[in-house]
């Protein structure tokens, strides 16, 4: 009787507990990447707890059947030969359900890589998102703005973001948008997302870089295309133009609040694409070549020099 009465308790403690959670972000996604990820992670819950129940259904089955009896000492077993059709289930069944995982996988990662479906044929915003120790710079070059830790987006619109980093390498997501993405230095990296529904939104850096990384957070906000719009001439009405040394001095490691300015750091600091993919290697590199350049020419001059010496000498 206390035994049921212990059990009720804790079931009613549970669903108690579980009234009071909000939903999980990933799974109430607001634009079609995060569907995409949100279906196949309830699809897989649901094949993984079915498997759960066959097996332990099966466990139960063989414990009760092959339970202990009361065996004469001299009682022994009959000997039983492997059952083809048995290893073949417990063999073919795995590999089956590995292979269906596996496809689906591939099928989704080739959509959530590609230009959101129904949004082909519309222009994208392209948004230049850097991380810094330990907040993110959002540069609109079409819109002349930039942000420091939010992001305003309009919905029914592809996102085309352009990832990297001034510091460690971090992780761009926005959980009801789509999945995490990588940010490094030297390098861009492009992630499509879109906004389906307006609201607010988290976003956050998701790979660890440093003592701060916990608060290393940006707000999104997705509003309709005219709300967009509006934004942008207030902040060009409003905003101050983005400098060299105030660029510098946001990069230090630290924590920020948010901020708006006119102008990008695109134009003095641009983005490692292309021929600046790479630029740290790249301009050391052409420094030394210089370095040793001028070296050669400063000892040929030299050497010049000793030689018109000597003949003025003779």
């Amino acid at each position: 009787m206390k035994l049921k009465r212990a059990l009720l308790l804790a079931i009613i403690t549970i669903a108690t507990v579980l009234t009071g959670c909000e939903p999980l972000a990933v799974l109430d996604p607001k634009g079609p990447q995060a569907e995409v990820q949100a279906n196949d992670i309830v699809m897989s819950i649901w094949l993984m707890s079915g498997i759960v129940i066959v097996v332990f259904a099966m466990l139960a089955y063989m414990l009760f059947k092959y339970r202990a009896s009361k065996q004469k000492k001299d009682y022994e077993p009959p000997h039983i030969e492997g059952n083809i059709w048995v290893e073949a289930i417990c063999v073919g069944i795995p590999v089956l359900i590995v292979a269906f995982l596996s496809f689906v996988s591939v099928q989704s990662n080739y959509k959530v890589e590609a230009t959101p479906p129904g949004y082909e044929d519309k222009e994208p915003l392209v948004v230049y998102a850097s991380s810094s120790n330990w907040k993110w710079h959002f540069s609109y070059p079409e819109e002349d703005i930039e942000t420091v830790n939010y992001l305003y987006i309009p919905t029914d619109r592809a996102l085309e973001f352009k990832l990297y980093s001034f510091g460690p390498i971090t992780s761009f997501w926005i959980p009801q948008l789509g999945g995490q993405k990588y940010a490094m230095a030297d390098m861009v990296t492009t992630l499509h997302l879109a906004a389906d529904h307006p609201g607010e939104f988290m976003g956050r850096n998701a790979n660890f870089s440093g003592k701060g990384f916990a608060e290393n957070t940006f707000d999104v906000t997705a509003m309709s295309p005219v709300e967009f719009d509006e934004w942008v001439e207030e902040v060009h009405k409003t905003a101050d133009p983005i400098t060299e040394d105030k660029f510098e001095e946001l990069l230090e490691p630290g924590h920020l609040g948010k901020m708006t300015f006119t102008g990008t750091h695109l134009d003095f600091k641009p983005a490692p694409e292309g021929e600046n993919s790479g630029h740290q290697h790249h301009h050391g590199s052409n420094d030394d070549e210089e370095e040793n350049h001028d070296n050669h020419e400063e000892n040929e001059d030299h050497e010049n020099h000793e030689d018109h010496s000597d003949h003025s000498g003779h």
